[in-house]
């Protein structure tokens, strides 16, 4: 090959190539410094290019290598030989250790000489694979392999690195291929002609690339085998930033939230009580675009037999006082208490002593833990809990319908305050949902009944991760619509603060498994806890309540008591809630069949305008995809009409279909280029025709139309014989 800018572009992009390999490296491995191994590439392919004589490039390369090692891992001078003599030393230890196989006893010098020659070795072969095979699929299939295992068992996003290897890549073929047909072909070629090769595979390219971009993406059929191969590594509690999937129950950082479960029904905990309760662990009051952080935090002490300082229900709120008995399972790892809504004391503790007497108490996310002694949680096998169940009346709950007077600015923003860069369509999506609702009772049960009539699936496998700039609750409102309950309590909450509704993430398990009842006479019945019943649900703050649970999870129910019997209260409907609830007029009232007919055109209307507006993006990109096919159709028509007309004309049998065919002959000889002069006869035209093909077809064919023309009328049997001589020539146009 020339030393030439095509060449120089094969380089080019056969170094970005190579690149990806190493993008991943700095990001899973303890290797820094990457910037010396990139320059180390650009200057072995820049030598390749220039093709110097394989002395001068080794010694260039060598002179780099011992540069690089001794500014990574010496502090003597570059020329003090001292250096030099200790890395030779160094480097005979570990080729015994090599020999040897004992790979952890290399040193870190020693490694990175090892990549560098590893790096070298792969700009040799691609110098190969350019100049002597011409073809490269085989590293670029192997490139995109690489890419693709690393983003599917890693927490390296590739997303962006397969777009780019798939434009360098195709590059890199299309420029071998235009250079193999030259040589093979030994064709002569100038700037002029390899222009005419490059520009359509540039386009074609970018326009393959744009598509696949913009077009809506099918979700996945099969389900992800990923979890299944790393789920026996994963324990309960493990982050939820960590690579992989992990197994279900309780855990403490929920900074980085999705991805699949594994279920795990290890017990955690039993109780004795009154019936199913939800048990708290922890809240949150902070969404960061990728999941929850507590904006702070202020410890508090109390003892046993204490009230808890936790924000109680009010005390004009009716009560029923409930105590439930826990019982922790032997294994049970965090320091952390699990408790009932509303608790007010912990009333006693087995086994007891001065250690297990004490607890502290996070008063921001309300976090109870157990004292520690000589840095150990003090976790008791058993204690009991007294707590408040409120009693709820329709009218109190109806209340607030605005930010009230009383309440407290700073508190009221801390747990109204979303990201900056969340995208706005949540917020319109919260104003659609709410419509027409006008107190915030009611626009959380809208939000809360939203999720189950709109086609949201529970799933704990088949679960996205926000790629790095994704939202975690528009990824899931608006693109997958699958999750489990991080999901859709952090989308509540999210909603609900969009539209200036105090919210809070809530944490901790539900009611469990009834596994028996009580003594006899009792009414206590015990329950079984397990890592499958670790869950998290919403609480909004009513400021005349307190905080309210809600349960937005499909296929779950955490029920609050509220009492209707009030003269104008409100019950709250059970009817499905959809984004476009329409109010009745009084015509409606008046002629019931006339308001159903009206109240679906309009619920059509207002939903057909929804979905414009939540994938207007999606439907401009159908409309000038297919606007942009539409011309390419017409542009080519040249190409593919004669296939129509072929067919078209297949089996029409009469004579009368010469004189049309004719006609349609005429017009794709013109689009074909042979076009007819205006003072040219149809007898001259077909011998410019026939000289042009080397045929006599079309003189035949005119003969007999100029017959049809004058004498309107065919003999009979003339299409039939004059068929294949038609066809002949519209095929000739295709070629």
């Amino acid at each position: 090959m020339k030393r030439d800018i095509p060449t120089f572009l094969l380089y080019v992009f056969s170094f970005f190539l190579l690149w990806e390999w190493l993008r991943p490296v700095n990001q899973l491995t303890d290797t820094s410094n990457m910037g010396i191994f990139i320059i180390f590439l650009i200057i072995s392919f820049t030598a390749s290019f220039l093709n110097l004589k394989v002395i001068w490039k080794s010694t260039l390369m060598l002179i780099f290598i011992l540069f690089s090692i001794h500014h990574l891992h010496y502090e003597e001078g570059l020329f003090n030989i001292s250096w030099l003599s200790f890395f030779t030393m160094d480097c005979m230890d570990n080729i015994r250790y090599l020999i040897g196989r004992q790979w952890y006893n290399l040193s870190n010098e020693f490694r990175t000489l090892l990549f560098f020659i590893l790096l070298g070795l792969m700009v040799y072969l691609i110098h190969y694979w350019l100049l002597r095979k011409q073809r490269i699929f085989i590293f670029f299939f192997m490139t995109l392999v690489y890419i693709t295992v690393l983003d599917t068992f890693t927490p390296y996003s590739a997303k962006i690195a397969i777009i780019r290897t798939v434009v360098a890549g195709f590059a890199v073929m299309g420029m071998l291929t235009f250079y193999r047909i030259i040589q093979k072909e030994k064709v002569h070629f100038d700037a002029g002609k390899i222009r005419k090769w490059m520009i359509p595979l540039s386009l074609m390219i970018l326009f393959s690339v744009l598509v696949g971009i913009a077009a809506p993406k099918a979700s996945p059929i099969w389900p992800d085998p990923v979890p299944y191969l790393t789920a026996s590594n994963d324990k309960a509690g493990t982050s939820s930033h960590e690579a992989g999937p992990h197994r279900i129950g309780y855990s403490t950082d929920d900074t980085a939230l999705g991805g699949p479960f594994v279920g795990d029904d290890q017990a955690v905990f039993a109780y004795k009580g009154n019936g199913e309760n939800y048990w708290k662990m922890e809240t949150k009051d902070m969404y960061t675009g990728k999941g929850w952080i507590a904006s702070g935090s202020t410890f508090q002490s109390f003892k046993k037999g204490d009230l808890v300082p936790i924000y109680s229900v009010p005390a004009e709120v009716e009560k029923i006082k409930e105590t439930a008995r826990v019982i922790l399972n032997g294994s049970y790892k965090f320091n952390y208490v699990m408790y009932p809504a509303g608790v007010t004391k912990v009333l006693s503790i087995q086994p007891s002593n001065q250690n297990t007497n004490e607890f502290l108490i996070d008063g921001n996310n309300e976090k109870i833990s157990f004292v520690t002694s000589n840095q150990q949680p003090v976790v008791p096998q058993s204690f009991t809990v007294e707590f408040d169940i409120p009693k709820y009346k329709a009218s109190e709950l109806l209340k607030t319908t605005a930010f009230p007077a009383e309440m407290n600015r700073a508190f009221y923003e801390k747990y109204t305050m979303v990201p900056n860069d969340l995208p706005p369509r949540v917020k319109e999506l919260a104003e659609v949902i709410t419509k027409g609702k006008t107190n915030w009772y009611d626009k959380a049960k809208a939000v809360e009944e939203y999720f189950g009539n709109t086609g949201y699936i529970y799933d704990q496998k088949n679960v996205a991760v926000p790629g790095e700039k994704d939202d975690y609750v528009d990824q899931f409102l608006f693109e997958t619509k699958r999750g489990y309950c991080d999901n859709f309590s952090t989308s509540m909450a999210v909603i609900l603060r969009t539209i200036g509704i105090p919210t809070r993430w809530v944490k901790g398990y539900t009611g469990g498994e009834f596994q028996a009842y009580g003594d006899e006479g009792s009414s206590k019945q015990f329950y079984e806890v397990t890592n499958n019943n670790a869950h998290s649900w919403v609480e909004v703050f009513f400021p005349n309540l307190g905080w309210v649970p809600f349960e937005p999870t499909v296929g779950f129910s955490n029920e609050v008591n509220i009492n209707y019997d009030m003269e104008g209260d409100s019950v709250v409907s059970n009817q499905p809630i959809t984004p476009s609830s329409v109010k009745k007029t009084q015509k409606e009232e008046k002629d019931p069949t006339m308001a159903k007919k009206d109240s679906n055109q309009s619920d059509w209307k207002e939903k057909f305008k929804t979905k414009v507006k939540l994938h207007w993006g999606r439907i401009l990109f159908i409309t000038l995809l297919l606007a942009g096919i539409a011309v390419l159709l017409y542009r080519l028509r040249g190409r593919w009409a004669p296939y129509g007309i072929l067919f078209f004309y297949k089996y029409k049998k009469k004579d009368e279909n010469f004189g049309s065919a004719y006609l349609i002959l005429l017009n794709q000889l013109e689009r074909y280029g042979l076009k007819r002069k205006g003072n040219q006869t149809l007898q001259s035209y077909a011998r410019y025709i026939d000289t042009f093909f080397s045929t006599r077809e079309m003189t035949r064919l005119t003969v007999r139309y100029e017959q049809y023309l004058y004498h309107q009328s065919l003999p009979k049997g003339t299409w039939k014989e004059t068929r294949e001589l038609w066809e002949n020539l519209i095929k000739k146009t295709i070629a």
